[in-house]
C-alpha cells in the first residue's frame, strides 16, 4: 500500500535535522583540532627562522651546554713546571725566587681536591723565605752555592727538637746540631731544629740525613727546608720556625706533597 501523504513531511525534516546535526558537531571538532594545529604552526612559524609546517609537532629550541669549569692553576707556572707536578699531587709547597741570582723568595703552600676537582687554591698565606746565596740553577753542583730548579717530592722530616704535631716521618736526632756563622756573619744555631727533606739527590723516604747520592757526589745534596737563619742558604729553602712548625703541621704523606722551587723566570717555563 502506497505511503500516506501525510506522514512523508514527517519522516524527512528528522532525517534533515540528523544530518545538519552531525555536519556541525564534525565541523566543531575538525574546527576545534584545526584551530589548535594552525595555532600551533602559527607559533612556530619564525622559531629559528625556518616557517613550521601546519601540523607539526613543536620542539623545543637547542639550548647551549654550559661550559665545565677550567681547574684553576698555580698561578705563575707554565706548562712545563706544571706538567712536573705529578698527578697524585695534592700539596704544592711553590718557592718562587725573585731572579735567577736572588737569595730571597716567597713560599706559598697550595692544595686541591683532586685532579678533576676544582683545581688548586693557596692553603696558606705567603711567606717570606730564603734560598741559596747564588740565586738558582737547572744543573746543580756540589759547593756552586744555588738552589736546584724543579719540582721535587717531600717524603720525610726531622730535626734536633722534639716534633710539632706532624703526619711525617720525623728522625729526632742531636746529629740535626748547627753551629758558626751565615754568609751575613749571623748566628746558624737552631737552624736544623726542623726540617723537611727535599728529595734532589736522595732516596726518597728516608731520614735527612741519609747520605746516599743517586745522581753521584758531585751533584750535591743535603737540600732542605729548615728554619731561617736570617740569611741565603748554601742550597737549601729556609722559612721562620714558626712558618716550619706550621708546615710540618699541615704537610700530609697520603696528599703526595711536593715542592716547586725556581726563580720566577723558571717557573714560568
Amino acid at each position: 500500500m502506497p505511503a500516506s501523504p501525510s506522514h512523508a513531511p514527517l519522516r524527512l525534516p528528522h532525517v534533515a535535522c540528523a544530518l545538519v546535526l552531525l555536519v556541525l558537531l564534525a565541523g566543531c571538532g575538525a574546527g576545534g583540532i584545526a584551530g589548535t594545529d594552525l595555532g600551533g604552526a602559527t607559533e612556530r612559524a619564525h622559531v629559528d627562522g625556518v616557517p613550521g609546517p601546519p601540523g607539526a609537532a613543536a620542539s623545543p629550541s637547542p639550548s647551549a651546554p654550559e661550559p665545565s669549569p677550567v681547574p684553576a692553576e698555580i698561578p705563575g707556572l707554565g706548562p712545563q713546571t706544571r706538567a712536573a707536578i705529578p698527578a697524585g699531587a695534592r700539596q704544592a709547597f711553590v718557592v718562587t725566587g725573585e731572579s735567577p741570582d736572588s737569595h730571597t723568595s716567597t713560599a706559598v703552600l697550595y692544595t686541591r681536591d683532586g685532579p678533576t676537582g676544582p683545581g688548586w687554591r693557596a692553603a696558606l698565606p705567603p711567606w717570606p723565605a730564603h734560598n741559596a746565596l747564588n740565586g738558582w740553577t737547572d744543573e746543580h753542583q756540589e759547593g756552586d752555592l744555588r738552589s736546584p730548579v724543579g719540582v721535587f717530592t717531600l717524603t720525610a722530616a726531622g730535626g734536633r727538637l722534639a716534633p710539632p704535631d706532624t703526619a711525617f716521618p720525623y728522625d729526632l736526632s742531636p746529629d740535626f746540631a748547627v753551629t758558626g756563622e751565615g754568609f751575613q756573619g749571623e748566628p746558624l744555631e737552631g737552624s736544623f731544629d726542623y726540617v723537611v727533606a727535599i728529595d734532589y739527590n736522595r732516596v726518597p723516604g728516608t731520614s735527612p740525613l741519609d747520605h746516599t747520592r743517586p745522581l753521584g757526589e758531585e751533584r750535591g745534596g743535603g737540600i732542605w727546608i729548615h728554619v731561617d737563619h736570617g740569611g741565603p742558604t748554601q742550597g737549601c729553602v729556609s722559612v721562620t720556625e714558626d712558618r716550619m712548625k706550621q708546615l710540618l703541621g699541615v704537610l700530609d704523606p697520603a696528599l703526595q706533597p711536593v715542592i716547586v722551587m725556581g726563580d720566577a723566570r723558571s717557573l714560568r717555563r
